[in-house]
């Protein structure tokens, strides 16, 4: 009795198994078919050609028959589509022309003319599903990146979770080898993480407590355990999977208007096409089959294949290229604009500069150290929140100073804060505090001359009189410089808006090589500066990470967030965002721009072109339909060809 269950359950699992097989076989066949399937059609047909056109003199019908195959395989896709344009859209598009073209030309004889035709058409149609394809992996490798379940601690325990149960404070382990569950902050473990899918880091980055890490980035040898600071779909992960497929959905207005195009020139075509069949007999007596062949030929080289074809495929490409360097374009519009960008204004906090002071300088007095005066400030410090008390706190950790606790600390609003420190009051905070009498000219020279290179400066007093004067200040990124140059170099003006004071605004202009400052800015004067710049120069792209940011951004031609430490404001109001924080980037997004504008000026000059010389070669000289097949269609290839140059 006892082995029947186990019986029992061993035919259920091989059942199922058996039923699994199958499914996972036609799966993967599915997957083939939509991968490869326009690709295996135009190859199928062009060997049916083949094979046709060797039996035409041996065995006619039989070539006829493989024609037909050729014809209904080779086709299939395009008439589909036609189809679907006619009936569901009510509207004609370049599918159906062509497909009209191969039947004429085969009604009258021109078999080979005819399937030729189809070949060549769907064998640019496989090479721009290609390129759609190939831009839709990108996002399905993305996919494929994000971890489906966690392992969470609770009470002692390991307990294996989806992703979407974990809340913001869980703890979760990450063994090696392991993809990160969730953003989150390191509070225990060691290692290096893998982050190229969210930074583009070509190198690991190491990790220990107090280090932030992100979902769906891979961890190295040592093991983790993550507080969880954001829930699953509130991710930075989730954040660059939602901005892809907006990317990929959105249309350039170049596009559009060719779409919009397409349909108004697909009906003059058929219409010049029926008038071409009708009127020649009556009007200049050519013979019926004379009139139908250059009808056929004129259909064939007037549809605008290659001009369809001119700008999404190139499109698709550079916003491909561009996601594989940590560039999230949300469409092809912004691409577009991002080339033609006059001038790009910065937010200064957080974005030319790292957004944390540092000390630069200590003044002592009354006979004090930089060493005792940086230990008294840090201890009464070190129970303060403020940005510049963290700093502080920082440097004489750094310095390896013991601190110790101030015996009370009083908040001095607007001000610094008191406190009792080692039998003495104590008062830190802005040069405000001095009295008169403690203003000396020293003192007032030495606050004077940080000032004005636009320094933050502290000043420490106790129950004498001043201590000692502390100097702080953001720190310009390290790319700041190079990235400015490299716009520069493009021929594009470098604003910065800032809600600093003047000094501070321009001494960080003088050294990162600014041209146009504006400081003292609320956020509703960061939107009016930029209509000013879009009035003067034309596009203008604005790069901010905070919420402050997001009304300049929303209202440039193109906003620029940064996607590691931008605000969720910022990155929805965004158009473009730099996921590695690297404002050198920037000047890389403009060049790829150009050169995908370049290409699709290239592409539709050429394709208007070739369409041209045809059509008055067919009514001048009158061409061979053959030859107007192969002109016709190979200009669309090598559109589209042209346009994958931008995956490189």
């Amino acid at each position: 009795m006892t082995m029947l269950p186990a019986t029992n359950s061993s035919v259920t699992e091989s059942a199922q198994l058996k039923k699994a097989a199958p499914a996972g076989k036609s799966s993967k066949i599915g997957e083939f078919a939509e991968r490869y399937g326009e690709a295996a059609a135009a190859l199928a047909s062009g060997l049916l050609i083949g094979a046709a056109w060797s039996l035409e003199t041996a065995a006619p019908t039989a070539s006829i028959i493989l024609y037909l195959l050729s014809f209904i395989i080779g086709g299939f896709v395009k008439a589909k589509e036609g189809i679907h344009t006619l009936f569901v859209e009510k509207d004609l598009d370049v599918n159906l022309l062509m497909i009209f073209a191969a039947i004429g030309a085969a009604s009258i004889g021109y078999w080979t003319e005819g399937a030729v035709l189809i070949f060549i058409f769907s064998l640019s149609g496989a090479l721009e599903s290609y390129t759609m394809g190939r831009s839709h992996r990108d996002i399905s490798t993305l996919m494929d990146l994000k971890p489906e379940t966690a392992l969470l601690v609770k009470n002692g325990t390991e307990i294996v979770v989806p992703i979407e149960e974990l809340r913001v404070g869980d703890i979760v382990l990450v063994k090696p080898g392991e993809r990160i569950p969730s953003d989150g902050t390191v509070t225990r473990g060691n290692s290096s993480v893998n982050q190229a899918s969210i930074t583009g880091e070509s190198l690991p980055v190491d990790k220990a407590a107090g280090d932030e890490v992100f979902a769906g980035t891979l961890n190295g040898q040592g093991a983790l355990f993550i507080e969880v600071s954001q829930p699953s779909e509130s991710t930075l992960f989730a954040k660059i999977i939602r901005l892809v497929q907006e990317a990929q959905s959105e249309k350039p207005a170049s596009q559009l208007f060719i779409e919009r195009f397409e349909r108004i020139y697909a009906r003059a075509i058929i219409l010049i096409t029926l008038l071409l069949i009708s009127l020649p007999p009556v009007l200049l007596g050519w013979s019926w089959t004379d009139t139908f062949y250059k009808a056929m030929v004129f259909l064939v080289v007037a549809s605008p294949c290659a001009l369809v074809a001119s700008i999404m495929p190139a499109t698709l490409s550079a916003i491909s290229n561009s996601a594989r360097k940590g560039l999230l374009f949300k469409g092809g519009a912004h691409l577009e604009n991002i080339g033609r960008a006059k001038v790009v204004a910065f937010d200064k906090t957080g974005t030319l500069t790292n957004g944390k002071p540092v000390v630069t300088d200590l003044f002592p007095y009354q006979g004090y150290t930089e060493e005792e005066l940086l230990q008294i400030t840090a201890s009464i410090e070190s129970l303060s929140e403020h940005p510049l008390a963290k700093a502080i706190v920082q440097k004489a950790r750094d310095r390896s100073i013991d601190l110790d606790r101030p015996a009370s600390l009083q908040a001095l609003i607007g001000s610094g804060v008191q406190a009792e420190f080692q039998n003495d009051t104590w008062m830190i905070g802005k040069p405000g505090l001095l009295s008169d009498r403690e203003r000396t000219p020293e003192v007032t020279a030495a606050i004077d001359q940080l000032e004005v290179k636009g320094k933050t400066v502290i000043v420490v007093c106790n129950s004498r009189g001043i201590a000692g004067v502390i100097a702080l200040q953001d720190t310009i990124r390290q790319q700041a410089k190079a990235a400015i140059v490299q716009l520069q170099k493009l021929g594009v003006k470098v604003a910065m808006l800032t809600g600093d004071q003047k000094k501070t605004a321009d001494a960080i202009a003088q050294e990162a090589g600014i041209d146009l400052v504006f400081a003292e800015l609320l956020p509703e004067d960061k939107v009016n500066w930029i209509k000013e710049l879009k009035a003067k120069y034309g596009y203008v792209a604005m790069v901010g990470d905070g919420v402050n940011d997001a009304p300049a951004l929303a209202t440039a031609t193109v906003g620029i967030a940064m996607g590691g430490t931008g605000s969720d404001a910022a990155l929805e109001t965004a158009d473009l965002v730099l996921m590695n924080d690297d404002i050198e980037h920037i000047s890389s997004a403009i060049s790829l721009g150009k050169r995908t504008s370049r290409i699709v000026l290239q592409n539709i000059v050429f394709s208007v072109a070739v369409i041209l010389l045809l059509i008055a070669a067919n009514f001048l000289h009158g061409i061979a339909l053959p030859f107007g097949v192969v002109g016709h269609e190979g200009s669309t290839i090598l559109v589209i060809l042209n346009g994958l140059r931008l995956l490189r």
